[in-house]
């Protein structure tokens, strides 16, 4: 049974939409501030794997839906749960990004946990796409949030 808990996570970044929605789209963009690499660019409908190599996690991820430079919807992880990644223009060179995961299969301590984990996680995803877009730095944030250092 599903609960009713969305988590969000939010970030203005000083980029077109359109940089920012391909930053998910493109492993090769995405692998600078959040994965080590994938299996392939996101296309609605297909299943595509993203690893982190230094913790040795891999999790497939499928596309649900994708309209361009509004939304990414996947599927993914364990417990499966839903994430839509929102785009909205603020202005030419401003984009308000939204990250929210839902439909969680999980209660009591072990949803507080998860939702303790998908807040940081994705809290540090965003921060390092910010780093990355506005500035072309490669922060690590993702890397270095857990040991081995």
């Amino acid at each position: 049974m599903l609960n009713p808990v969305t988590i969000e996570t939010q970030m203005m970044i000083r980029k077109p939409v359109q940089q920012v929605f391909d930053a998910f789209i493109h492993p090769e963009i995405t692998s600078k501030f959040w994965f080590s690499s994938s299996t392939g660019k996101l296309e609605q409908g297909t299943t595509v794997e993203w690893t982190w190599e230094k913790y040795q996690v891999s999790s497939k991820v499928t596309v649900i839906k994708i309209i361009a430079n509004e939304l990414i919807q996947i599927q993914w992880g364990e417990p499966s749960s839903t994430v839509d990644f929102i785009f909205e223009p603020l202005t030419d060179d401003q984009t308000y990004l939204k990250i929210q995961n839902y439909n969680i299969a999980l209660h009591g301590d072990e949803l507080i946990a998860f939702i303790i984990d998908s807040t940081g996680g994705f809290t540090t995803v965003l921060d390092s796409l910010k780093a990355y877009l506005e500035h072309n730095l490669q922060l690590n944030l993702v890397q270095d949030k857990f040991p081995p250092f």
